[in-house]
């Protein structure tokens, strides 16, 4: 399989260019990415664990779906399609919105993303791919956000980031679509 591209931006999302994925987290260039949130009606946020086998972040809790826009794809169009693949459903999504931040791993790569941070909303139960998704469960922010700090070594390094900038929207504007 073809390594991905990523797009590098500027900070003020501009397109500079692409790269391969992995050359762009081993040299931590800042590129566009895309973080979903799926909610459901009871207020719950879908939760996925990575797949086992990942190069990164294995088996650590993360939000619903997350990955790179591709040339000429929109935020949403992206979103989309990477929940299909990841999760087996798709919904409707809106951007809520967008930051720059870095993470570094272990393993010595660097995410340093300006991420576009969606959301959507659904009830029904996913039909995980397995080479990208070990587990999933549904969890109300307030859990989310305690777990994470009783128990950060389960989380992925960007997720904890981005949860919290979730948190405080979804808190401000309680759960409006």
């Amino acid at each position: 399989m073809k390594e991905e591209n990523v797009i590098l931006v500027n900070e003020q999302n501009e397109q500079i260019g692409t790269m391969p994925k992995m050359e762009a987290h081993e040299k931590a260039v800042l590129h566009r990415a895309f973080s979903v949130f799926v909610m459901n009606d009871k207020g719950e946020t879908m939760l996925q664990q990575r797949a086992a086998h990942k190069y990164h972040s294995p088996l650590l809790w993360t939000n619903t779906c997350c990955s790179h826009q591709r040339v000429g794809e929109s935020n949403i169009e992206a979103g989309k399609r990477r929940l299909q693949e990841e999760m087996g459903f798709v919904t409707e999504l809106k951007e809520l919105f967008s930051f720059i931040y870095k993470a570094p791993f272990d393993n010595g790569l660097t995410e340093h993303e300006l991420d576009h941070v969606m959301v959507g909303y659904s009830n029904q139960e996913p039909n995980i791919n397995p080479d990208e998704v070990e587990a999933w469960k549904w969890m109300q922010p307030e859990a989310i956000k305690l777990d994470i700090a009783t128990n950060p070594d389960n989380y992925t390094a960007w997720f904890k980031i981005i949860f919290e900038k979730f948190y405080i929207h979804i808190t401000e504007n309680k759960f409006k679509s």
